[in-house]
């Protein structure tokens, strides 16, 4: 007999079909693979989330949205909204108010904030400014910032002995979207 005649005609088929199917799973979870690894890097090293925690930076950021984080060729400005290593606590997430160098006064009667001479317009601000431990006027030491929380009554920040001037190795990074809660998805400023 011939051999030929004994092979199934489909067999070929078959295996090449079972080929195929293994060839596009490899593909689809290399592909996987490769985009997870892609996201954890770009949240490793360019950008981070961040929660925040607390009413200090009401009216601007609530309790509990979460912000996206990019620290990426990053020099701190007068306005940033940064976040800050607490190293024992969680990050805090304030305004920078005034830089190295920056003469800073607050106005124990009136609240106003003023650097440099030039009093600041704070429209994002809820409450009263007070001077709290903060000794004023003086002026910011090298490689530190100055910052505040925008709900100035209810924010432990730079006016207190516990954080004081923060140096800029501490600060992690400059908040720049809000991602939750999705109906305020947006630039933070």
């Amino acid at each position: 007999m011939n051999d030929e005649l004994l092979l199934d005609p489909h067999a070929d088929g078959k295996k090449q079909s079972r080929g195929n199917m293994f060839t596009g799973l490899y593909e689809w979870v290399e592909a996987a693979i490769f985009s997870l690894i892609c996201v954890v890097l770009v949240f490793t090293f360019l950008f981070r989330v961040v929660g925040v925690d607390g009413p200090s930076m009401t009216p601007t950021l609530l309790n509990t949205e979460r912000l996206i984080m990019t620290n990426l060729n990053y020099t701190p400005e007068r306005g940033d909204i940064v976040v800050i290593n607490r190293y024992t606590q969680e990050p805090l997430v304030k305004r920078i108010i005034a830089l190295a160098g920056d003469y800073l006064e607050i106005d124990g009667e009136t609240g106003e904030v003023r650097v440099n001479g030039e009093t600041l317009n704070e429209t994002y601000i809820q409450g009263t400014t007070y001077p709290k431990e903060f000794q004023s006027p003086q002026t910011v030491p090298e490689n530190c910032v100055f910052v505040m929380g925008d709900n100035r009554e209810n924010s432990t920040d730079s006016r207190s002995l516990m954080v004081g001037f923060v140096p800029v190795k501490n600060i992690m990074g400059k908040a720049v979207w809000r991602i939750w809660p999705f109906s305020k998805f947006g630039s933070v400023y």
